[in-house]
């Protein structure tokens, strides 16, 4: 569904955007795709954490309808007299909610950080809107019931992480001659280290990424490998792969996003600069290819381009992804809500950071298992994972 805006003495059909997460790194990239497309999007809401200064400025520039502020404090703190006429401020989660399944909606650009996001993405889904996935914990945590709610509601998936939206470029018309999807990754700072090497790592070296500029939290996870572990986990999903058929390779030019390789033995490859303008743009436009923002790939500049193993000993965040590949069920969401508290509080300076991989093994080792769960389920289990990190951080500090 779209709606008639006007522009001028124009009338255009554009199309309904929602960001979620718009003053984080993806939601900034995401306004600047709609900055070069103006002819095809008209952003209808925006959402932030804290960052009211920004999300207010974004409002003036883009006049949504309505932006919506989650944090409270930050809500006490927001002049008002800075958002400008016309946009509401939406307060109240139900609201939000209500707003993002409304008729002038038509795609949601999900980019809350954690399990956050599987709320108003599920909302969403219920209401059949077209997601622009780059919340990879939606999946994590509820993958199955996830893509079951979007078939049955005519609802729509696109990724916005690089890897798995090069896998989904490269799988077009021949899902079923998939063989196996290698997703590739920088290795992030730590790269080539020992577990040695990293026992007194400061987040100040966790947050030094060399290729790709991200949050905090997500930064960390690279530093981890627990990005890859997570991103296995979403890819087992959302294109409906066995565990065995998903590999990684660390590739620091960060130049390939991904391979696909078929029956026939053909692998292909999708190529770009690490440039996150470029997959969000096709997640957006997608079944079209347009001009944007996205750097272009310099090929006379070209050097050499290296693939090697992981090393799953001094990172064995990895080996977690696989395992709740194979398993599913409940294991998840623990995962996840495990490694969310772990990064929080090395953040925090109260954690090393060889622990943070240990305590998610502790943690999902440890949990009790249900292979089919529901929702409500996996919110418990959200919950009760976060207070087992905060009890074994405890328990190991005396």
């Amino acid at each position: 569904m779209t709606f008639s805006v006007n522009q001028g003495s124009t009338w255009s059909s554009l199309q309904g955007l929602v960001v979620l997460g718009s003053t984080g790194s993806i939601g900034t990239n995401t306004l600047d795709v709609v900055r070069n497309l103006k002819d095809r999007f008209q952003v209808v809401g925006l959402s932030a954490g804290s960052k009211w200064e920004m999300l207010f400025a974004q409002a003036v520039e883009f006049q949504p309808q309505w932006v919506h502020l989650a944090d409270p404090k930050a809500l006490e703190q927001a002049d008002l007299s800075l958002l400008p006429a016309g946009v509401e401020l939406v307060r109240n989660l139900d609201e939000l909610h209500r707003r993002i399944q409304a008729p002038e909606v038509n795609i949601v650009l999900a980019a809350i950080v954690g399990a956050a996001g599987l709320e108003t993405t599920w909302t969403a889904l219920e209401a059949g809107k077209k997601i622009a996935l780059a919340n990879k914990e939606t999946l994590v945590v509820g993958g199955p019931l996830v893509m079951r709610l979007a078939q049955s509601r005519g609802g729509q998936i696109l990724p916005v992480d690089s890897e798995h939206s090069a896998v989904f470029q490269a799988i077009q018309n021949h899902r079923s001659a998939v063989e196996k999807v290698v997703l590739t990754g920088s290795g992030g700072p730590f790269r080539g280290r020992t577990r040695e090497q990293l026992q007194q790592v400061t987040v100040e070296q966790a947050l030094n990424h060399p290729t790709w500029k991200m949050g905090p939290k997500i930064t960390v996870d690279s530093a981890t490998l627990m990005n890859k572990a997570l991103e296995v986990i979403e890819a087992r999903w959302l294109f409906g792969l066995e565990p065995k058929q998903i590999d990684v390779v660390i590739h620091p030019e960060s130049l390939v996003h991904s391979f696909v390789e078929f029956v026939d033995g053909s692998i292909l490859a999708q190529i770009s600069p690490p440039d996150m303008r470029l997959p969000i743009q096709y997640a957006l436009t997608y079944p079209e290819r347009l001009a944007g923002p996205a750097r272009k790939l310099a090929w006379s500049q070209l050097g050499d381009f290296h693939f090697v193993r992981p090393d799953a000993e001094t990172f064995p965040a990895l080996r977690l992804g696989f395992e709740v590949a194979q398993h599913g069920g409940t294991s998840g969401a623990v995962l996840n809500a495990a490694n969310e508290k772990a990064v929080e509080l090395f953040l925090n300076g109260e954690l090393p950071f060889l622990a943070i991989a240990e305590v998610c093994q502790k943690v999902l080792a440890h949990h009790n298992y249900n292979p089919n769960p529901g929702l409500a389920e996996l919110w418990q289990q959200d919950r009760w994972a976060r207070e087992e990190v905060l009890r074994w951080t405890r328990m190991n500090k005396k």
